[in-house]
C-alpha cells in the first residue's frame, strides 16, 4: 500500500510538472493556459494523448516529435521527473497529513518560478507573492507556536536581506532582485534549516556554474548569465527534506 501511494504521488507530481511547464511556456504571451491544445514548437502539429504522457512520451519517442522528428528538449522531461520526485519525497517525509497537502501546493508556484526563470531569467512578481503566501501557511502549520514562528521569520528576513544586499551592492550584477522574495519564501519553508539551505544553494550553483563554463561551446568564458533561483530551490528543499546541516546548532 505504501509503495502504491508513493508511486501515485510520483505520477501526480509528474503530471503537475507537465502542467506547470505548460503554464510557464504560455504565461505573459497572450496564450491561454486554460484552453487550447498543445502543439509541437517546430511543426505546430497538435499533440495527442501518446505525446503527452509525462516522462514516458519523451523517453518512448527518444526525445523527438512524433510528427516531424525535431528534438524535444530534455528539460521538459526533467521538469516532470523533478516535481514527481519532490512529491514522492514530500509524501515520505510528511506522510498523509494536512502539512503534506500544503507542501505540495507550495511546490506548484515555486516550480513555475523555477521554470520561468530558466526560460527567461526573470522572476514574475505575482508568482513570488503566491509562493510566499503558501510558504507562510506551511510555516505556521509546521511551527505550531509563536516562538517557532519568530525563529522562522528571523531566518526568512535575514536570508532575504542577504540577497537584497547582494543585489543592491552589486547593482544587479551579482544577483537579480527577483531572488530576494523567492529566498524569503524558501526560508519560510526551511525554517531553522535555512542556513544549510543557503550553503547548499551556493555549493550547487558553484558546481553547475563550473560545469557550464567547462563544457559550453567555444570554451570557458566569463560573463554568461545563469539564473540562480533553481539553485536556491534545490538547496533549500534539500536542507528541508534531509535536515542535514554542517552547522552545530
Amino acid at each position: 500500500m505504501s509503495s502504491l501511494l508513493g508511486l501515485s504521488f510520483f505520477v501526480l507530481g509528474a503530471i503537475c510538472g507537465s502542467f506547470t511547464g505548460l503554464v510557464a511556456e504560455r504565461a505573459f504571451t497572450g496564450q491561454s493556459w486554460k484552453t487550447g491544445r498543445s502543439r509541437c514548437n517546430s511543426c505546430r502539429a497538435y499533440l495527442s494523448a501518446p505525446d503527452l504522457v509525462p516522462i514516458l512520451s519523451w523517453a518512448f519517442h527518444r526525445g523527438r516529435c512524433r510528427q516531424c522528428g525535431s528534438k524535444i528538449p530534455f528539460l521538459y522531461a526533467l521538469y516532470e521527473l523533478t516535481l514527481g520526485a519532490l512529491f514522492l519525497c514530500g509524501y515520505l517525509y510528511f506522510g498523509l497529513t494536512p502539512l503534506l497537502a500544503v507542501f505540495l501546493l507550495t511546490l506548484l508556484p515555486l516550480a513555475f518560478i523555477v521554470i520561468y526563470d530558466l526560460r527567461h531569467t526573470i522572476v514574475p512578481l505575482q508568482a513570488s507573492a503566491l509562493f510566499i503566501v503558501f510558504a507562510a501557511v506551511f510555516a505556521v502549520m509546521r511551527d505550531g507556536s509563536v516562538q517557532g514562528m519568530v525563529v522562522t521569520l528571523a531566518f526568512a528576513f535575514g536570508t532575504a536581506l542577504f540577497f537584497f544586499l547582494l543585489f543592491a551592492l552589486s547593482r544587479g550584477r551579482a544577483m537579480g532582485l527577483g531572488d530576494t522574495p523567492v529566498s524569503f519564501g524558501l526560508a519560510l519553508m526551511a525554517g531553522h534549516a535555512s542556513l544549510a539551505g543557503l550553503l547548499f544553494s551556493f555549493w550547487i550553483g558553484g558546481v553547475i556554474g563550473i560545469l557550464i563554463l567547462a563544457f559550453r561551446r567555444g570554451g570557458p568564458r566569463m560573463g554568461i548569465e545563469v539564473p540562480f533561483v533553481p539553485f536556491l530551490a534545490a538547496g533549500f528543499l534539500l536542507a528541508l527534506l534531509t535536515q542535514w546541516t554542517p552547522f552545530p546548532y
